[in-house]
């Protein structure tokens, strides 16, 4: 049975002190308290680029174009003890939008120096596979959860 779908969005820009990451303090949904990208689940029919244009315009006020995401990849997250948290996501990358981020009922969007990233607050296979997709690589994993839902138990690529 296929996954849930979703997309994440890594908006980036360059700042006073080098290059930043836009990410925010989830506010709602399973993820709530976690520090995250922009994204959201895909609605029917959507694909996932229309789905991260419509998540940025919704979640943060940011217009990007489907032309400027630049697809990174695909992060599956298995979790067998609550399989309704399991999920497929695609991850973009996007330097190219319009607007300045504002929070939202759903989103709290800060900027960060790449390297104050703050990973402890992220799920725990972020820190496996966000660098690389930063440094303009690309990530195709899959992670399972442990009972706790938030230790990685076994990764595979």
């Amino acid at each position: 049975m296929p996954l849930p779908e979703v997309c994440v969005v890594f908006m980036m820009r360059t700042g006073a002190d080098g290059l930043e990451v836009l990410l925010g303090d989830r506010l709602t949904g399973t993820a709530r308290g976690r520090v995250v990208g922009v994204g959201g689940a895909l609605q029917r029919d959507e694909t996932a680029r229309g789905a991260a244009v419509r998540g940025l315009l919704e979640e943060v006020g940011v217009g990007v174009a489907a032309s400027d995401l630049r697809e990174a990849g695909v992060v599956e997250r298995h979790f067998p003890t609550r399989p309704t948290l399991s999920e497929q996501a695609t991850v973009f990358v996007c330097r190219r939008f319009t607007g300045i981020p504002a929070a939202s009922a759903t989103f709290a969007p800060r900027w960060f120096p790449l390297a104050e990233i703050p990973y402890g607050r992220m799920r725990a296979d972020t820190v496996r596979w966000l660098p690389g997709v930063l440094r303009g690589g690309g990530v195709d994993a899959r992670f399972t959860f442990g009972a706790d839902l938030s230790t990685v138990v076994m990764e595979a690529s």
